[in-house]
């Protein structure tokens, strides 16, 4: 059985030769699934001594952080899921301390400094608002993560430059460490670190190898001595076993289920009935079945024979269904989830009657504008349901859509999906190539992986086909591998004499195919919108020269009058001579 992610935490907290104790701590270690899933948490808050109710701050802070945390998307990554919190709860202590006496006097607010540490698979964010700090301890060396926002002013004396509950906004300091087994994490109030030294640290912590409890006290009491008069507050986090960085939530899934066998009509599958093959590839088998329990008709899709030892596309298979079950769009293909336990790697999907948009391109090959834009509308919403959820299709293509017979356009095959919240939990290295070649963007090609900007640029490309019956790289985009190759990549107007398409639609799509994603639109709904109502400057433009609306109708025009030329010449030398 491969190794998780053990930790052990030590913690002391006392008021020291103050009255009460305005700082708050607290650590959430929560069983697997859910900490692979989302990690550990460790978080302190400090409370302003100005304020009668910064204690109150100090305490909400590391609540709400937590327990919310653990409430986000599995699919967030820990950065966003940490910010979004943190953001909603200095908004709380903002709208306190409106409604208080505060109002007027933010020193007299629900304020309060606050670091915290995520732990999750075999890496460390911090996060980090005011003077309380983020230590690590790490061969007999002490590292200081975070910075003190303090501001120094006239005889040595500071205020907090940013604190939780000053204002309505805040800014989060945020950084990802990579940890080692063995090392020590520590947060401290200022009321500690003000204090004690590394030497100090280091002594207590060589001194209660096995009681981080008592660690935590020892480096407490040692800063009283020293003369603190302020709250002492110390954790102590250290990496006792670190997960292997390749195994994930789906490789521990996959191996708790059987492969399945070749399917065959009539067949009974763990409480289905086979009703007949879709398709086959080589990279998956699909079926129509029927749920023996309720009678609904599903897809089901199993791994090709040929590729059930590659363990790599074996995580990717089960991906699909992890995806579907985090989005709730009309225009996203649902999971089939049924009460049983399941006993084999497949996936159940729902059952959509209609067609794909490769198959409706076919019979649609000239298809008017307005169609296009429906489809893609609602191909935009789901993409939309993805990026909101920190997700990317990274194979949108006609194939992967599907029309049902009321029109309504669902996106399907996640198999290509990246999902930050899993990118967390597996090594930073670059994925291949997922997506079809023709409908993949240039960046991906250069290694520099993708973004929203990305599946925009897939969409632009099943737009342009749509319209033309071509493609705008062709295979030119596949053959990128250097900056230079991106910016010599040439754009082919969509505009022909067989088409009657406007020219300001070939300047959005002109845009949205950008080789370099920083120039395409920033948002899928920039692009929609320019669909239908384009921007000012797309109808200003001068129309595309003709060599780059039609090169072939441009060189038989240059290669005429270069003729015509010619037999000018050669008349009046004749007549010279």
């Amino acid at each position: 059985m491969r190794p998780g992610l053990a930790i052990s935490i030590g913690q002391h907290s006392d008021k020291g030769r103050k009255d009460a104790n305005q700082d708050f701590h607290g650590a959430a270690l929560p069983e697997a699934p859910t900490r692979h899933a989302k990690g550990v948490a460790i978080a302190i808050a400090d409370g302003i001594s100005s304020s009668d109710v910064s204690h109150v701050a100090s305490e909400s802070a590391v609540r709400s952080f937590l327990t919310d945390y653990y409430c986000t998307s599995d699919a967030w990554s820990v950065s966003r899921s940490a910010q979004r919190v943190l953001t909603a709860t200095n908004a709380w202590l903002h709208a306190q301390t409106q409604n208080s006496g505060g109002r007027f006097d933010k020193d007299r607010g629900y304020v309060c400094t606050f670091s915290a540490l995520v732990i999750k698979s075999t890496t460390a964010h911090v996060f980090h608002v005011g003077d309380t700090r983020v230590y690590r301890w790490h061969a007999g060396a002490l590292e200081q993560l975070t910075e003190d926002h303090r501001v120094l002013v006239a005889d040595g004396h500071s205020y907090l430059s940013r604190a939780l509950g000053v204002g309505p906004h805040i800014e989060i300091d945020y950084q990802a460490v990579a940890v080692e087994k063995g090392d020590v994490f520590l947060l401290t109030s200022d009321g500690v670190h003000e204090h004690v030294d590394a030497v100090a640290i280091g002594a207590a912590l060589a001194a209660n190898p096995d009681d981080l409890d008592a660690a935590a006290r020892n480096i407490a009491e040692e800063a009283w001595r020293r003369g603190s008069l302020d709250n002492l507050t110390v954790q102590v986090v250290r990496i006792d076993a670190l997960p292997d960085g390749e195994f994930n939530e789906l490789q521990a899934q996959r191996a708790a289920l059987q492969l399945p066998p070749v399917l065959e009509a009539r067949m009974r599958f763990d409480g289905y009935t086979i009703v007949r093959d879709l398709h086959r590839s080589h990279r998956s088998h699909i079926y129509l079945a029927v749920d023996d329990d309720t009678g609904r008709s599903v897809v089901l899709k199993t791994p090709s024979i040929d590729l059930q030892n590659d363990e790599a596309h074996l995580d990717r298979f089960l991906l699909e269904e992890w995806v579907a079950r985090r989005i709730d769009s009309a225009h996203v293909l649902k999971p089939h989830v049924p009460d049983r336990k399941r006993n084999y790697l497949y996936v159940a999907m729902e059952f959509v009657d209609g067609q794909t948009l490769a198959q409706w391109m076919v019979d649609n090959p000239r298809p008017s504008l307005e169609s296009v834009r429906r489809i893609v509308e609602q191909l935009a919403k789901g993409l939309q349901a993805f990026h909101r959820m920190e997700m990317l299709h990274q194979d949108l293509r006609p194939e992967n859509v599907m029309i049902d017979r009321t029109g309504t356009v669902r996106i399907i095959d996640f198999g290509s999906a990246w999902v930050a919240g899993l990118g967390d939990s597996t090594r930073a290295e670059p994925d291949p190539i997922l997506g079809t070649v023709q409908y993949t963007a240039p960046e991906y090609f250069l290694g520099d992986g993708g973004s929203a900007r990305s599946d925009l640029f897939s969409l632009a490309v099943i737009v342009y086909q749509m319209l033309t019956g071509r493609l705008p790289y062709g295979a030119e985009a596949a053959r990128i591998r250097t900056r230079a190759d991106q910016r010599n990549l040439q754009y082919r107007s969509a505009l022909d004499a067989q088409r009657a398409i406007p020219a300001w639609i070939d300047e959005v799509l002109r845009k949205a195919l950008q080789p370099n994603p920083l120039k395409r639109h920033e948002a899928l709904s920039e692009f929609v919108q320019d669909l239908r109502q384009p921007h000012p400057d797309f109808l200003n433009r001068r129309g595309t020269p003709l060599i780059e609306k039609n090169p072939v109708v441009f060189w038989k025009c240059a290669t005429l009058v270069l003729g015509i030329a010619l037999v000018v010449l050669l008349g009046v030398i004749s007549l010279r001579g």
